[in-house]
């Protein structure tokens, strides 16, 4: 497989065209961004970090019948793809209170949800990615109602399967980012999983292992990628 040249470039990753017109090429960069971009900055070896981990859970959630566009690694800090057209939704799945959800509902930060829940944003740069409904998702014809309820059934699958394995290894997921698209009118999910989306804290210390670290400036973030990634795969 040949990897030809740059079609897009965003916060986290570069997108190349491949020979194969179904299949793209990706590259993960050390480039790290927060608040809609306001603050920027570089984690050492993030490209990397976040290249395997994500690797790793895209093979996890195969094994357990979740289908993505993850095809293979072709680097550390490379992978090939399915070439999907994404559906302009992020979703936001979420088990304890952080972040903008314990600001947004006045809850004190680590304070577990007595049910999941599952948010919507549009994915606008330009606009800062606002919280969405149904309505505005059928109003923007931005999904379909059935694509809707597709997605938001494999979220909280994988959100099930992700808890589960995380626990024996002594983390806790807090919360997640996903991003689906459609692969040849198949329904997939995209994007990354890696601490740049989703929120890990260590189940007995509730030590921040994400890109918290970076947005709050806590400092040691390179080192807290890593022990996500050892935890993981016990290198």
């Amino acid at each position: 497989m040949l990897k030809k040249e740059q079609l897009y470039e965003g916060k986290a990753k570069k997108v190349y065209r491949t020979d194969n017109p179904d299949l793209y090429w990706i590259e993960y960069k050390d480039d790290a961004t927060a608040f809609n971009g306001l603050k920027k900055g570089t984690i050492a070896n993030k490209g990397e970090l976040n290249n395997l981990i994500s690797a790793y859970f895209f093979r996890l959630l195969a094994e357990q019948g979740v289908e993505s566009h993850f095809v293979e690694e072709k680097s550390e800090r490379e992978m090939v793809v399915k070439a999907l057209q994404i559906i302009p939704v992020e979703v936001v799945v979420r088990n304890i209170a952080a972040g903008s959800l314990a600001k947004r509902l006045g809850l004190e930060e680590g304070t577990v949800l007595s049910c999941t829940v599952v948010e919507n944003y549009y994915k606008s740069d330009e606009l800062g990615d606002p919280l969405i409904n149904d309505d505005h998702i059928r109003a923007l014809n931005l999904a379909t109602p059935g694509q809707m309820a597709a997605i938001r059934e494999i979220a909280l699958k994988v959100n099930d399967i992700l808890r589960a394995h995380l626990a024996e290894r002594e983390l806790d997921l807090i919360d997640f980012k996903l991003e689906f698209g459609l692969h040849n009118g198949q329904l997939l999910l995209g994007d990354e999983i890696s601490p740049d989306t989703c929120r890990f804290w260590d189940k007995n210390t509730r030590e921040k292992l994400d890109k918290d670290r970076f947005r709050r400036d806590l400092g040691n973030v390179e080192e807290a990628y890593k022990e996500v990634y050892r935890r993981l795969t016990g290198r």
